[in-house]
């Protein structure tokens, strides 16, 4: 018997009807996205610059 959780049952729904709006067009999903993305630019995003390396304790 396979376990199933519901919440990813809901966010697997939900990605498969966000999808099936642009016909599955990766190009034309990405755009939205882009779209949505420069409509709320207070919006916070994740840092991606390097870490610098901590110096080693003796």
């Amino acid at each position: 018997m396979k376990w199933k959780d519901e919440i990813v049952e809901e966010v697997r729904a939900a990605r498969e009807a966000y999808a099936a709006q642009f016909d599955y067009d990766l190009a034309r999903l990405f755009d939205d996205l882009k779209k949505k993305e420069e409509h709320n630019p207070g919006t916070v995003r994740a840092n991606l610059k390097p870490l610098k390396p901590h110096k080693q304790r003796a």
